[in-house]
């Protein structure tokens, strides 16, 4: 059975200027599109931070790169992911989605060299026995440095190459990857067709914008696809909307 792994970006179900603030349309849109997905093969969600994660992270000081060993800090980052989490889950559940939470601060670690491990077991496990994973971006210890932010799309890209994924999609506020002239690049297959023009988000992030998505889907071994909310029921009927990202 084929495997799907949707990450929904933290601008698509929260509003990002507006602290610990869900965006119900938003939501419930992605909700419908897992449960469509779900009917037909085997699905992994990862949800960005939007306002709920990014905002406790600025706040305190903590992002990709710097590290705190306070622990109230890291705390209160990963328990407003905790309380999208919940949100994104209920939403699952209200469309008969059998989905559980998996989060990245219990389950994995960052390596002195930056690099991420995440044991898969459990969610291989879960999706054997027919539920949708649901992991997000959240603090996550890290050797060195205490704890630091791991991404949504770093998590995207552990779960696609360890559990073989058959396709990725990431859904975003903006259409696909846009060129100079805004318009959407079909295709990326190495990072130079779109240096030029990638840029970071306009909104408070702290893992790194486009242009590190870009070279993170370079790496999997399934085409990417980014694309907008728009774009959501064309990838959950198997088209290619957006930019299709994969590495030669």
């Amino acid at each position: 059975m084929s495997l799907v792994v949707l990450k929904l970006g933290g601008s698509v179900v929260t509003d990002k200027d507006q602290p610990e603030t869900v965006d119900e349309a938003g939501l419930a849109a992605a909700a419908d599109a897992v449960a469509t997905l779900a009917e037909s093969g085997r699905v992994v969600v990862v949800h960005g931070g939007g306002s709920f994660g990014h905002h406790h992270a600025a706040e305190h000081g903590v992002s990709s790169e710097v590290g705190s060993h306070d622990a109230r800090g890291v705390r209160a980052i990963h328990d407003a992911m905790k309380r999208l989490n919940d949100a994104v889950l209920d939403a699952l559940a209200d469309r008969g989605v059998s989905a559980l939470p998996v989060h990245p601060l219990s389950a994995g670690a960052r390596e002195a060299d930056g690099s991420l491990s995440l044991p898969l077991a459990a969610t291989e496990t879960m999706l054997d026995e027919g539920f949708v994973p649901v992991l997000h971006g959240d603090v996550i210890a890290h050797a060195g440095k205490g704890a630091t932010i791991v991404s949504g799309d770093d998590l995207v890209v552990s779960l696609a190459s360890g559990l073989g994924a058959d396709r990725v999609g990431l859904c975003s506020t903006v259409p696909g990857v846009l060129d100079a002239d805004g318009d959407v690049i079909p295709e990326i297959t190495a990072f130079a067709d779109a240096a030029d023009a990638l840029g970071g988000s306009e909104s408070t992030d702290v893992t790194g914008g486009m242009a590190a998505k870009v070279r993170k889907l370079l790496a999997l071994g399934a085409p990417a696809h980014v694309f907008g909310p728009e774009g959501l029921s064309a990838f959950v009927a198997g088209e290619s909307p957006g930019t299709v990202i994969r590495g030669e």
